[in-house]
């Protein structure tokens, strides 16, 4: 771990990090291809918004920057069931981060049932 905190903030970029390690892994195809950036972009994009939203200077700012995480989280999420699709030799792989992705979205928005 990187602070020694197995937080959110953590848990976000082990998720990102997980997700590049998979990509290695991918067999490169014009379709792999194209699904894969947006993978990379969209779980690389929660963390870099979860970290944007602890520094944010208003409570508005704070809600956007958790909204963005969620929609990030349903995007990687979206990725990942189509990886899912013409990969099944890493569907565990791929099943694992879908998993995780669906729980970033849960505490995303539990978050924002609790900021309201």
């Amino acid at each position: 771990m990187r602070n020694g905190n197995y937080d959110l903030e953590e848990r976000t970029f082990i998720f990102a990090k997980n997700c590049r390690l998979l990509v290695k892994q991918i067999k490169l195809t014009l379709i792999n291809v194209e699904d894969c950036k947006q993978l990379i972009r969209s779980s690389g994009s929660i963390g870099a918004n979860y970290i944007e939203a602890n520094e944010a200077l208003s409570k508005k700012d704070f809600r956007y920057r958790i909204k963005i995480c969620r929609k990030e989280s349903k995007e990687s999420k979206y990725w990942l069931d189509l990886l899912f699709e013409s990969n099944r030799n890493l569907q565990n792989e791929i099943t694992s981060l879908s998993v995780e992705a669906e729980e970033l979205k849960l505490i995303f928005s539990a978050i924002l049932g609790n900021t309201k």
